[in-house]
């Protein structure tokens, strides 16, 4: 399997399709880099390299018991991008892998980018505050670690229901988007899953926002129920200059995956990546 192994021996598993100009995906939790293979296929089709790595404690890379803040991620997609030696990179993250990818631009700059994709991102904040009424309230958060901690199984079950929204009246969303959310959480750590709602619960992303100083394309559903688009893609693009916000009427947060959505996406990608 291709492995990097980061600076403190984490060894994150990835996926590395095509040749040409890089593009490197960002999974959300608590799902791994098989959620972007419909877009690693397409942008590979189309003549850049895509690449997904897989967080560490999520999927195949190591199942480690500490690490899961931000800063961490960071520091390892840092590595991914060295170790590869990737330059003039488009960074696509989804979800916490959003925050991942603002980290990222925080800690080590966009030397090594040409231009970035937010998709259904918790930046710049997540949870509600005083500054931040659009956001999620902290017994929400509560509610997450306790179902989580109690029965992981039927709690990813059911959690794959509003993540693609999938008992809103004419969905799209798939009984194969359920069952592939299931089968990819299952595969996460426990103390990854509640460490990481910790993580992307209260970290704050503003800093690092105003850090992007490339081409940014933030994308979001109006009907996302794992991340509001009031508090955040509506934040962010307030946040970085000239950053394209792009609106999906009727989008759950499982963008990348449902028929339909995803479809409109990876043409939107591949549009911005032309660019």
């Amino acid at each position: 399997m291709p492995i990097q192994r980061t600076r403190d021996g984490v060894e994150l598993f990835y996926r590395d399709w095509g040749q040409g100009r890089p593009v490197v995906f960002l999974h959300g939790w608590p799902l791994n880099g098989d959620a972007w293979q419909d877009q690693l296929k397409a942008v590979a089709d189309a003549g850049y390299r895509a690449v997904a790595h897989d967080r560490r404690g999520h999927g195949r890379s190591t199942p480690v018991y500490a690490g899961y803040d931000f800063d961490t991620f960071a520091d390892d997609l840092h590595d991914l991008l060295t170790g590869l030696n990737l330059s003039d990179v488009t960074l696509v993250g989804h979800s916490m892998g959003g925050g991942e990818l603002a980290r990222y631009v925080g800690r080590h700059g966009t030397g090594r980018l040409r231009s970035v994709v937010l998709l259904s991102a918790i930046t710049p904040l997540l949870r509600h505050n005083s500054a931040n009424p659009a956001g999620v309230p902290q017994h929400v958060f509560d509610d997450l670690k306790r179902g989580l901690a109690t029965e992981r199984s039927q709690f990813w079950q059911d959690t794959a229901v509003a993540f693609f929204s999938a008992d809103r009246e004419g969905t799209r969303a798939t009984r194969g988007n359920r069952d592939a959310f299931w089968y990819m959480a299952m595969a996460a750590t426990l103390e990854g899953g509640l460490a990481c709602i910790d993580a992307f619960a209260g970290t704050a992303f503003h800093e690092d926002l105003d850090a992007i100083d490339v081409p940014t394309l933030v994308v979001h559903g109006d009907d996302d129920r794992i991340v509001p688009i009031d508090a955040t893609a509506r934040a962010t693009v307030r946040l970085v200059p000239g950053a394209t916000l792009s609106v999906y009427e009727g989008g759950s947060h499982g963008l990348a995956m449902v028929p339909g959505d995803k479809d409109r996406f990876t043409a939107e990608l591949r549009d911005f990546l032309r660019r």
